[in-house]
């Protein structure tokens, strides 16, 4: 640890001058004031040894140089053979004052630089705050008999569905091998799964923050950060979850930019609570009399794809929310938002012949990958018509594009009742409707005549118990119904685990949290959810699958 000992030595010095040419004075109450200001400094130099600010090798280099100093002073200023000798005279009041002036600029400076601290560290270790969690979960899914096999979606994605097109609403249930099906919808799973994540929150300084966290999971799946264990003791991949830097200007103004956490007031319903952004978001939070209520307005602007010309236009979501919090009564606390979000260039479009024939390079831009979507949202066939031969049998992959255009409004409320705190009763409501679906412009730009599918969804939750569980025996319980129609929202931002993700699902969620130790707890789920319409739009295909979670957490 390094430190200035400017005002230190400077008190050494002047003591210890004072002392060396304090046999010349004729005043005996000034020699004896300088030999209490003598033992002062030597007793203050044997305290910091003591405390170890410096060693005493260090205390007996500083008090010899000080004594070099002095005499050289003093040779300097020794007056001539026979001249009179003259100390000019100084008032008590004049060195109380040196002394508690000294004193003073001692004592800043240690409180500054922190040298007078036993044990201590340096400042910028205030500023840094390091986070974690780890998560050890068994899952069982536990899929319905009556689903319908694989290779029923299959066929039916060849053109035999009642909407005489090729439209599926779940692409992963058609993977096949030649004519046999790979996709998986009758058989059950269990699985051991790790979730670990460390993050860094950095104050920069007063307005100015960064922060960085690492999570496992992979590069294909933006909404989990699980990684499935039995890799053959392979290592995992640990990627950056996180990575923004946040300006706080004043206590009403956020503004963040990178890959930020999740900047609406939300539930599951629209956005995963694994989602991260990227981009850029801002919040004002203004302050209203005496701050019971607190109302906040967000808005956002997310790069889905770069824009990358000929070969891919750009595609972005955008949104804004307002909303408030308030502190309607002692023990009760209601939050509101209202929020619109506008997805850019994510519909799709039949692809041109001319551009398939000529090989051109933005071929296939309208695809909504595989590493995007979950599954729920009606996709259609783009493939330029001079490209299409049954699905079974096409040499080339079938580009599933999405029906419909998202432009979603989302309605979230939670009331929080803590009159038996720490005990709480939580509710919460959620509804969100796509008001960019419509049927007739469907038709027109896809060529499919869509009989059903929903653009709406909404989710209810009661919670009882501790809101976060940080003692031991702390616990929580939560029922939670779910209804999402297939084209609310889009699948690949949704949550991941209820129906085994995306949307087109309805049912309920039964969970129990309890504290087994200060940050370690146990939680427990189950998932029940059924199809709404069909995945594969003929409508005697059905899906329902029920999924188990057990988890051990600690955070830290």
């Amino acid at each position: 640890m390094m430190f200035k000992r400017k005002p230190l030595q400077h008190a050494v010095a002047v003591a210890l001058l004072v002392a060396s040419t304090g046999g010349q004075s004729a005043f005996a109450d000034d020699r004896e004031s300088l030999e209490v200001l003598r033992e002062t400094t030597l007793n203050l130099i044997d305290a910091l040894v003591d405390q170890g600010v410096f060693s005493r090798e260090k205390a007996d280099a500083m008090v010899k140089a000080a004594q070099v100093k002095a005499a050289r002073a003093a040779t300097k200023e020794k007056p001539k053979a026979g001249a009179p000798v003259r100390v000019q005279y100084v008032p008590e009041t004049v060195k109380n004052e040196i002394r508690e002036q000294l004193r003073q600029e001692v004592l800043a400076q240690a409180k500054t630089e922190r040298w007078a601290e036993p044990n201590a560290v340096p400042a910028w270790v205030d500023r840094v705050k390091i986070e974690g969690d780890m998560r050890v979960r068994y899952q069982s899914e536990f899929a319905d008999d009556k689903n319908t096999a694989p290779f029923d979606y299959i066929v039916a994605a060849a053109g035999s569905n009642p909407t005489g097109g090729e439209v599926t609403r779940a692409a992963g249930f058609l993977s096949n091998n030649g004519s046999v099906a790979t996709g998986n919808t009758r058989e059950d799973r269990d699985r051991f799964r790790l979730r670990a994540r460390l993050g860094i929150l950095a104050r920069v300084s007063d307005s100015w923050s960064a922060g960085l966290r690492l999570a496992t999971g992979n590069t294909t799946d933006r909404v989990s950060t699980n990684q499935s264990m039995g890799q053959e003791f392979n290592k995992y991949s640990f990627l950056v979850d996180r990575a923004y830097i946040k300006y706080d200007p004043s206590e009403w103004l956020t503004i963040s930019g990178g890959r930020i956490p999740n900047p609406w007031f939300s539930t599951d319903l629209v956005w995963d609570e694994d989602l991260n952004f990227e981009g850029f978001a801002a919040t004002l939070k203004p302050t209203l009399g005496e701050g019971s209520f607190r109302p906040f307005l967000t808005v956002g602007a997310f790069p889905l794809r770069e824009d990358n010309p000929p070969t891919r236009d750009n595609r972005w979501v955008k949104g804004m929310q307002l909303g408030a919090k308030w502190d309607f009564a002692q023990n009760s606390r209601l939050t509101v938002g209202a929020a619109w979000y506008k997805f850019n260039n994510l519909e799709g479009r039949v692809e041109d012949d001319t551009a398939f024939l000529a090989g051109n390079p933005s071929y296939g831009q309208y695809e909504y990958s595989s590493s995007l979507r979950q599954k729920g949202n009606t996709l259609f066939r783009t493939n330029a018509s001079s490209d299409r031969t049954p699905v079974v049998t096409n040499p080339n992959p079938t580009i599933w594009g999405l029906a419909s255009r998202f432009e979603p409004v989302n309605l979230t409320a939670s009331l929080d009742l803590a009159h038996f705190d720490p005990v709480h009763v939580v509710l919460t409501a959620d509804y969100v409707k796509n008001t960019a679906f419509d049927r007739s412009e469907i038709r027109r730009r896809t060529g499919l005549n869509m009989a059903d599918g929903k653009d709406y969804g909404y989710l209810y939750k009661i919670m009882v118990g501790m809101p976060k569980l940080a003692q031991r025996h702390d616990w929580n319980a939560a029922f939670t119904y779910r209804y999402l129609g297939s084209d609310a929202v889009v699948d690949a931002f949704t949550d991941s685990d209820f129906g085994l993700g995306g949307t087109n699902l309805k049912g309920y969620i039964l969970g129990f949290n309890y504290g087994l130790d200060p940050n370690a707890h146990l939680g427990l789920r189950w998932m029940s959810a059924e199809s709404i319409e069909s995945f594969s739009l003929n409508p005697n295909h059905r899906f329902a699958v029920n999924v188990l979670q057990a988890d051990v957490n600690v955070r830290f």
